[in-house]
């Protein structure tokens, strides 16, 4: 969802506040895509700070489905995003990369709210994230998830160096 900015240029102190829908049903990161199950409304508020500034607040909450790290069964994982940010709409993109304040959910004067949304979330998605605190995790060898079933595999860690010689064993095993 676009909002047009323009129209808080007029004079100093002036405030608009918006409740946009988060449009987006899908977020990308790190090569995974995640599914958007629930979302509310974002409520943004904008204030003319003068000299071309604007003081950005907002508040967003939303509920992804990530795969445990360990089985891989979907968690509804609840985020709630607030942001707080200046936009200074004097810089160019040249001054912005330098001091590392680039803003790729403001064109012009347009603010992408899901851009801003999906830039803040990925700031505050985890590293790992379990179904449950005992996640036995699935079975290397044939799938299985194992807090559901248990399976017949053999788990035995071999070393591979050791091939050979566990040849010669399964040889002359007696039946």
């Amino acid at each position: 969802m676009l909002i047009n900015l323009s129209e808080l240029f007029t004079r100093e102190g002036k405030e608009e506040t918006y409740q946009v829908p988060f449009e987006a049903d899908t977020v990308d990161h790190m090569g995974q895509t995640y599914e958007v199950t629930e979302k509310q409304p974002v409520q943004i508020t904008v204030t003319n700070l003068g000299e071309r500034k604007l003081l950005l607040e907002g508040h967003a909450e939303l509920t992804l489905s990530i795969p445990c790290s360990r089985c891989l069964t979907p968690v509804p994982y609840p985020v709630s995003i607030d942001v707080d940010t200046v936009l200074d709409l004097k810089l160019t993109e040249d001054e912005r990369a330098r001091e590392l304040d680039e803003q790729p959910f403001l064109n012009g004067y347009n603010l992408d709210v899901d851009q801003l949304v999906c830039n803040e979330l990925l700031l505050s998605l985890p590293m790992k994230v379990l179904c449950r605190e005992d996640c036995k995790g699935i079975c290397n060898r044939c799938g299985a998830n194992l807090n559901i079933e248990t399976c017949d595999c053999d788990t035995r860690a071999l070393d591979p160096r050791m091939s050979v010689i566990q040849d010669i064993f399964n040889q002359y095993k007696e039946v």
